[in-house]
């Protein structure tokens, strides 16, 4: 029993395994470091209110929202359970299409409840209009579309809402039952630097 002898395949995996972990341990610190805020030049964090209105287009020629993937089980659902979509909506300046577009909202849609009609929300607004030109908020929530007031999470951001914490609350202003189109207004509370 003292003398048996390792398989070379076996010492040459050991030696490989023992490698890694200490070129790992090693590698640590070059992976991550604890930073001041004040190193990114983040200062006082500001909130700032933004009003816009989004309109979610589903009909004619140009549609802003698409289906691109449902369940089996979505079309015969009361609530087209299984249903995504991908959208590119206008934000404008009022519930008016045509008024100022101040940014788009981008990402996608699913209806997530079988017994209510619900959506989870991933988009992104990105805004082109004013002061906050090129710079985006991210949201992530779930959104009761017949409910008055809704309320998502804003996620994060970029630009100059980069550290980016707070809420979005939506209201319906027109729903068209027969197309589906809508307009929403939003007022979104947002903490950043």
């Amino acid at each position: 029993m003292a003398n048996q002898k390792l398989s070379p395949s076996f010492l040459v995996l050991f030696l490989l395994l023992l490698f890694s972990t200490a070129t790992s341990a090693a590698n640590s610190d070059f992976f991550s470091k604890s930073l001041s805020p004040s190193s990114l030049k983040l200062n006082q964090q500001k909130l700032t209110h933004l009003h816009f209105y989004f309109h979610d287009i589903l009909s004619g020629k140009n549609p802003t929202a698409v289906r691109i993937a449902q369940a089996r089980i979505t079309n015969t659902s009361s609530t087209a359970f299984g249903a995504v979509a991908m959208i590119d909506d206008a934000l404008t300046f009022s519930p008016d299409i045509n008024s100022t577009l101040v940014g788009r909202a981008q990402g996608l849609y699913a209806l997530s409840s079988q017994e209510e009609a619900s959506l989870m929300m991933a988009m992104t607004f990105s805004f082109l209009e004013g002061k906050y030109n090129g710079s985006a908020l991210s949201v992530l929530g779930r959104n009761p579309p017949f409910n008055t007031v809704r309320e998502m999470p804003i996620v994060g951001g970029s630009g100059l809402f980069r550290f980016a914490q707070g809420y979005a609350q939506a209201r319906t202003i027109t729903f068209n039952l027969t197309t589906g189109d809508a307009c929403v207004e939003y007022n979104v509370y947002v903490l950043h630097y």
